[in-house]
């Protein structure tokens, strides 16, 4: 067996698609895989090894594709097989490998398999890929299956029970909403259904998945009630408090079979390097990212440590040095700053608690709703982006993050479709505000780019909402502006391929003193200067000792050598 700095996602640099926000081809608001066919080139100019799809399978929508009612077709507003087929081929003409979303822990209630159970018995075949329970007494007595099986609580707010109806007694789980019941991977039926999902999606090219939600997959056989939770407890932080149904043993199982079926499928296709990369927070517990990246499960799982930090010196070193920690098991890290579940990263750092230590959180749904400077987030953005780019192991980018998008913050109440924001009844807004349409160029009557219409057309309105000033961002506005976001971007992934890949995997967090997060990885050393005023290095120490910048996040600001402007970012090779 190779070690893992062998394999091509070992270092990768991967861009996540969220389709439907990405790029329009056929003007009807919605993004789709020919759009984004079209857009390879911006892909290419950045630098990008693999694309990671966000779910892109048939589906009703009421979670935008994380609720999948068929996992072998494509959804019919983002194209079809073909289309797939076509877009992956192009990508493959362009170096770009191929990662779909897998999600794993439920389905949508359209799926046939659920039809089927709620129309089918109790104790029928058909229930049993799911968890379906008989109720219990009802407060009033009244009625002997009123109130749900147990007490579990909804990730995205209410009961994650779902009473079937009628004179039906049973209720059935779903952790997330009740548009997705959870499967039961105890069942034969539900093991079978996913090892063929894995070989349907590897012939036709795909490289890998990414694992969604691995967390609650796995229940207690016994699913008793949740013991209390702390008093303050966020009520989007109750679920992943639940003992019974978080980071189960029962879990591992279901990866060991995942990771047997790709393993399988390798030795059948020699030349094939498969992997799939896990999602779960397990922000602060490196011990806890290791039981599940291992030689039988996940080749990777994302370390949201560093994406959630605050902009606090110790607070940035404990999330990098926990996350390095999985090197010495031999093993690569895998970044990432935004996804399409958290508020963008020049939202979040340029909130006025940033650098307040207690911001820190483990649950990207409770966020902080402090006052935002843009101009000091996207400083920091571009500082923090640079430090992740020195890092060992592969780097995940979300669409958009290489313009300095930030959030979107006052989309109204009724074009909100984030099931987050319904479910608590407005009390969280949800995460439509990193899913809005990237910006292409400054024409709003295309929606920014974004959809493609005839001369004199005007796009629909896009699915969710543009601000009016979205064009200043847009690709066209900012294209060869040496001092912008774009431009730093491509700037740093070259960087990352010339100084920092051939440093190997190595890293280990320095102390270069008060107000710096450093990281030495070989003959690299990149700094952060976490602090609103300039801070002059101590050449003289041992790090630093004939070491040269090559790299700057504010490379205009550079003018007294050894000195970090503020909120930013150098690098610097022995």
């Amino acid at each position: 067996m190779t070690t893992p700095e062998h394999h091509w996602w070992a270092n990768a640099l991967v861009y996540q698609v969220y389709v439907r926000s990405f790029a329009d081809a056929n003007g009807d608001g919605v993004g789709d895989l020919e759009g984004l066919r079209q857009r390879l080139d911006h892909l290419d100019s950045l630098g990008v090894d693999a694309i990671w799809l966000n779910p892109c399978y048939p589906s009703p929508q009421h979670d935008h594709g994380y609720d999948v009612a068929n996992y072998f077709d494509i959804h019919d507003e983002y194209g079809n097989l073909d289309t797939f087929d076509a877009f992956l081929a192009d990508a493959r003409a362009h170096g770009m490998k191929v990662l779909m979303d897998l999600v794993p822990n439920h389905c949508s209630s359209d799926h046939a398999w659920f039809r089927a159970a709620l129309a089918a018995a109790p104790g029928s075949a058909e229930r049993a890929r799911f968890y379906f329970r008989d109720g219990t007494m009802s407060d009033c007595g009244s009625d002997p299956h009123g109130n749900p099986p147990n007490n579990w609580m909804a990730a995205f707010g209410g009961s994650a029970w779902n009473r079937v109806g009628g004179t039906d007694p049973q209720w059935y789980l779903a952790t997330f909403t009740p548009h997705q019941p959870d499967f039961d991977h105890t069942n034969d039926d539900v093991q079978a259904m996913f090892a063929e999902v894995f070989e349907f999606w590897f012939d036709r090219g795909v490289e890998g998945f990414r694992v969604d939600a691995i967390a609650p997959v796995g229940k207690h056989p016994d699913l008793p009630d949740q013991p209390p939770v702390p008093e303050g407890t966020g009520m989007l932080q109750i679920t992943w408090e639940n003992e019974y149904t978080v980071f189960r043993p029962e879990g591992h199982d279901v990866w060991r079979r995942f990771r047997s079926t790709i393993d399988a499928y390798q030795q059948r296709h020699p030349g094939r390097d498969l992997m799939m990369v896990a999602e779960a927070y397990m922000n602060g517990r490196p011990e806890l990212l290791a039981d599940f990246v291992n030689d039988e499960q996940f080749h990777q799982a994302f370390a949201f440590d560093l994406m959630l930090s605050p902009w606090v010196e110790s607070e940035l070193e404990k999330a990098i040095g926990d996350t390095l920690d999985i090197l010495r098991r031999g093993f690569v890290p895998t970044w990432t700053l935004n996804n399409h579940d958290v508020q963008r990263v020049v939202t979040r750092l340029g909130r006025e608690a940033a650098a307040d230590p207690s911001s820190a959180t483990t649950n990207a749904l409770e966020v902080d709703t402090s006052a935002v400077t843009l101009d000091i987030g996207l400083r920091r953005a571009r500082a923090l982006i640079s430090l992740a780019m020195a890092m060992p192991g592969s780097l995940y980018l979300y669409q958009g993050e290489e313009l300095g998008l930030p959030e979107v913050l006052d989309i109204p109440d009724d074009r909100r479709q984030d099931p987050v924001f319904h479910r608590t009844h407005g009390a969280r807004i949800g995460r439509d505000g990193c899913r809005v349409p990237i910006p292409w160029t400054s024409d709003p009557t295309s929606a920014f780019g974004f959809s493609k219409v005839g001369p004199g057309e005007h796009a629909p309105d896009p699915w969710l909402p543009q601000p009016s000033w979205w064009g200043d961002l847009a690709i066209t506005a900012v294209d060869g502006d040496d001092t912008s976001t774009l431009e730093l971007y491509r700037a740093v992934i070259a960087a990352r391929r010339e100084h920092a890949t051939p440093q190997g995997m190595h890293g280990a967090v320095i102390d270069l003193g008060p107000g710096l997060v450093a990281v030495r990885r070989a003959d690299l050393v990149a700094i952060v200067n976490v602090t609103n005023a300039p801070i002059a290095l101590d050449l003289s120490d041992p790090h630093l000792e004939i070491a040269m910048p090559v790299f700057a996040s504010e490379p205009t600001e550079m003018h007294t050598p050894g000195v970090i402007p503020p909120n930013s970012t150098i690098w610097m090779l022995s």
